[in-house]
């Protein structure tokens, strides 16, 4: 793959920012609400350095190895990016990964977070996650569903080490308009109803929704959070829709 200059890195960093903020305006929101989250999964830790020395203070990788990696690669040129951990995780991998995510955005069973509150209580560290939920119902998507979640809830607040911070989804590649758009107004729902029925209001504030096709649509629907790709990296070598 071919290495954005900094100059190209920064102008598609710049656009899409600026589409950040019109989205956030069209909805009647702070643009300051919303995080970019620069996806740099597969790329070499060189994207990943340029793309923070250019303002983009939030990576997202999928795989705890290669965020690990890179975690390691820019901590050593005294570089410090938000890592957040956005792909799906086995158990037997938490252990390598505690205390690099910022936060971790794919926690999408009740035995996947008995597992990172145990590894973290045993560090004496505390892990912010969020709950990936699969609204759509896909079979292809990871996720509890609305209806687990809310069984789950009481016991998934009451692990020790965990800050539950919100919700994750992802949204189906849309067959039509308006797909995307349903799945992250669900989710909106499904958010604000947790709140009441007893989230931590200084730690639930997180919606983590919307990618490079969609992230406009997630903004309307009250995203803090969109995860971007290709459109700040390009296409990689892997068939990816982020």
């Amino acid at each position: 793959m071919n290495m954005f200059s900094p100059e190209e890195m920064l102008e598609n960093i710049n656009r899409v920012r600026e589409q950040i903020r019109e989205a956030a305006k069209e909805a009647g929101r702070d643009e300051k609400e919303i995080t970019l989250i620069g996806v740099s999964k597969f790329f070499p830790a060189e994207y990943a350095a340029q793309a923070f020395s250019l303002g983009l203070t939030d990576l997202g990788e999928n795989r705890p190895e290669e965020m690990h990696a890179k975690k390691q690669a820019l901590d050593e040129k005294d570089l410090h990016p938000n890592w957040h951990l956005i792909g799906t995780i086995q158990s037997r991998k938490v252990r390598t990964i505690v205390g690099d995510p910022y936060l971790i955005h794919s926690v999408d069973t009740l035995s996947l977070a008995k597992e990172i509150s145990k590894r973290y209580q045993a560090r004496d560290l505390t892990a912010r996650i969020l709950l990936e939920v699969n609204v759509s119902g896909e079979e292809s998507k990871h996720g509890f569903s609305e209806e687990e979640v809310k069984a789950q809830f009481e016991e998934l607040f009451s692990l020790p080490n965990l800050d539950l911070c919100g919700l994750m989804t992802m949204a189906p590649i849309q067959q039509q308009e308006g797909q995307a758009r349903s799945v992250f107004e669900k989710t909106r729902v499904l958010f604000d109803q947790l709140k009441k029925e007893g989230a931590d209001e200084k730690n639930w504030k997180y919606l983590s929704m919307g990618m490079s096709g969609d992230f406009r649509e997630a903004i309307a629907c009250g995203a803090t959070h969109v995860r971007i790709g290709t459109a700040i990296f390009g296409k990689r070598d892997y068939p990816d829709p982020v």
